[in-house]
């Protein structure tokens, strides 16, 4: 049996059973063994049997994951850390004392107080801009300007960023800024990756050797195609009873016409995803933990991206840390809700969020 060219494979789904997953040329065994060894065999001093010497560095279970995801992200290189915040750890040691990065404002909070509160302690200066119009960088742009981070939808509020219109934008940028455009996708594969809610973990993907070389360098020194279609089919469903619900006053999900920026995610992503807000009508925090507290098939939690429906209030859990202005200049209200919808099946989901909403909006006699 010839080796795969992941290249020549299509389609998603197909690559995602097949990349890292050949059989093994000791054994023949289809699916790679769990591999335990935390160090390996060497026939002579610094000479290791295999590519491996200790599991910091790279196992045959790690490697094969890299390589599954860079062939599905259509990259060179992939490198897996322990968590994403590792990765956005990772990505931002890359650069000196006294650069400037470029954040989208509406970021995960976790990369937000990472960049606030940990990045400047290296001199490194941070400016947060609203890119939903992506001209709006130009203003923000400087010699030390070293990379734009974007995420696209945004979380909570599930914005869209044009990736190619800010890629473009920055490659006029004078100089040599360190990462133009998407050189380097992040993902945290403890969410929709994982999908179990049972591991913690972030991976880097990037075409560019020189990022890959010093990724893996501060990857060392720092110590599903089937289920994302049932997750995205869910959302749409719920999506739109929430929006056909009177006791809602907003539904935020690219997958709806009604979403300001429905046409760009359809030129850009593959599907929808599984991550949805909603906001109750007149609502308040009373309101939204009553809510909260009648769900029964929604898990009350942080994180995303499991086969298990969750919820959340982003106000008081995942972006607790931003200040109450910063929350309401991004749409962070009390009354804003965020589903991570699961692969339950919708009728019971959108039976279980009726009688919830009931609860908070019909008196009882």
């Amino acid at each position: 049996m010839g080796r795969i060219n992941y290249e020549g494979l299509g389609f998603f789904g197909t690559k995602a059973i097949h990349a890292g997953q050949e059989p093994d040329v000791a054994t023949g065994a289809v699916i790679p063994a769990i591999s335990l060894s935390t160090t390996f065999a060497q026939t002579s001093a610094g000479n290791p049997i295999s590519t491996f010497d200790y599991s910091r560095s790279g196992n045959p279970n790690r490697n094969n994951f890299e390589t599954a995801v860079a062939a599905l992200e259509h990259g060179r290189f992939a490198l897996a850390f322990s968590s994403g915040s590792a990765v956005t750890a990772a990505v931002t040691t890359m650069v000196t004392s006294g650069s400037h990065i470029i954040s989208v404002n509406d970021v995960y909070g976790g990369t937000s107080r990472y960049f606030r509160k940990v990045a400047n302690r290296s001199n490194i200066e941070v400016d947060f801009v609203d890119l939903n119009d992506p001209n709006n960088i130009k203003g923000h742009l400087k010699p030390n300007t070293k990379f734009v981070w974007i995420e696209t939808p945004t979380n909570p509020t599930l914005r869209l960023v044009d990736i190619k219109a800010v890629a473009d934008i920055v490659h006029q940028q004078p100089g040599n800024p360190l990462l133009l455009g998407a050189d380097i996708v992040v993902h945290s594969v403890t969410k929709f990756i994982n999908g179990h809610s049972d591991v913690v973990m972030g991976i880097a993907v990037t075409n560019n050797e020189q990022y890959f070389e010093e990724l893996k360098f501060l990857q060392n020194s720092s110590g599903a195609c089937p289920r994302m279609k049932k997750h995205e089919e869910n959302a749409l469903e719920v999506a739109k009873y929430l929006e056909n619900s009177s006791f809602i006053s907003e539904v935020i999900y690219p997958g709806l016409p009604s979403h300001k920026q429905h046409n760009l995610a359809k030129s850009q992503m593959h599907g929808f995803g599984g991550m949805l807000s909603f906001r109750l009508k007149n609502g308040n925090l009373s309101s939204s933990n009553k809510f909260l507290q009648n769900l029964k098939l929604f898990t009350l939690a942080e994180s995303l991206g499991g086969v298990e429906s969750l919820v959340e209030l982003p106000a008081v859990m995942t972006h607790a840390a931003l200040t109450a202005e910063a929350r309401n200049t991004l749409g962070i209200t009390d009354s804003l809700v965020r589903m991570s919808v699961g692969i339950e099946d919708s009728v019971d989901l959108i039976n279980d969020i009726a009688s919830a909403l009931n609860a908070v909006f019909v008196k009882k006699d």
